[in-house]
């Protein structure tokens, strides 16, 4: 297990951009690079990294803006995909470790099996004394996490322990389910194109109040600096962020560009955030603009993040249930003859 700057700088590697501190965190519990030992990770994260930068000019860390870090310029950002284990020198998560496990024997293993794999090729570094069982939460997790979204899954689940991968049977059942929640993804992105514009304000108002906003107020005014929605973020009953949301619903190709995000930071009030929530994408300029250090943080939220989002809380969308049989165990007198 990392330690929380090692796994900050490994996070920070593979995003190869700025992120808050919370979501840093996250990042580094869901890939299995550090176990928090108290109840407030994210605020951990975020004083390890501020004290790191404080102490050390030359730090590898670097603050963008309010609770935003990234890696300092000259820092390599991570490869996709390491060729051989260590390649970057550093220890994988145990999903990636998982992965480069089952590609090199091409078949699927018992999660125990794959975890002494791992530990064999020096894939992951763990203290704790059952890596295995972490092994295997940390592929539930990761599929739980990924079929809550409708995001394709990377690992098979096949009952007693066993796991392989699901491009080993794209035209299976996996396969199938993939395709259909990839072109379910794409009808719905449509769908969000044909709203007008009041009703893809009011879709925004309910999206975020299914991820944790609270006073959400659709403005519905003219002369508000592009402002549509207002609310309030809470975390965890303790931080509350007043937000200034502006919904754009463009076409794939037609980028939110810097002076958006200039209009939505000079709409703000006093102690507000903003964010810009969009169905198309955000150029560089946008992003860079967005990030700036010498002003209010405004956070961007795209279409492919958004379509995720909405899926994950079944808005527009519903998830479907099915049931497959598989065949039990033998009964353990036919399995003694």
């Amino acid at each position: 297990m990392s330690t929380v700057l090692e796994a900050a700088r490994r996070i920070l590697q593979k995003a190869n951009q700025p992120l808050h501190y919370k979501d840093i965190a996250k990042r580094m519990i869901d890939d299995g690079l550090w176990k928090p030992e108290g109840k407030t990770p994210a605020a951990t994260v975020n004083a390890r990294l501020a004290v790191a930068i404080k102490d050390d000019p030359k730090s590898l860390f670097v603050r963008t803006g309010p609770g935003k870090f990234t890696l300092r310029d000259g820092v390599a950002p991570m490869p996709e995909s390491a060729s051989a284990p260590g390649a970057s020198g550093e220890p994988m998560s145990f999903t990636e470790a998982a992965e480069f496990v089952l590609k090199k024997h091409g078949k699927p293993m018992h999660y125990t099996t794959i975890t002494e794999e791992a530990l064999k090729l020096k894939l992951i570094q763990t203290a704790g004394r059952t890596p295995e069982a972490t092994m295997y939460a940390q592929i539930i997790q990761e599929t739980q996490r990924r079929e809550k979204r409708g995001e394709p899954q990377r690992f098979d689940r096949r009952g007693g322990g066993i796991v392989g991968l699901v491009a080993w049977n794209p035209v299976g059942v996996e396969g199938q389910i993939a395709k259909h929640n990839e072109t379910i993804r794409k009808a719905l992105r449509q769908r969000l194109h044909g709203l007008d514009p009041a009703e893809f304000e009011a879709l925004v108002g309910r999206l975020l109040t299914a991820i944790g906003f609270e006073d959400v107020t659709v403005t519905r005014l003219h002369g508000d600096g592009g402002v549509d929605v207002r609310g309030t973020l809470v975390v965890g009953d303790v931080i509350r962020t007043r937000m200034a949301v502006q919904a754009k619903r463009w076409k794939q190709g037609n980028n939110v560009q810097a002076p958006t995000v200039q209009q939505v930071r000079g709409s703000l009030g006093a102690h507000e955030q903003g964010l810009i929530i969009s169905t198309s994408d955000f150029s560089p300029g946008a992003k860079a603009e967005a990030l700036r250090s010498d002003a209010t943080p405004v956070g961007l939220l795209n279409g492919e993040r958004l379509v995720s989002l909405l899926i994950e809380h079944q808005i527009l969308v519903r998830r479907e249930p099915h049931e497959m049989l598989q065949l039990g165990d033998p009964p353990k007198e036919a399995a003694d003859e």
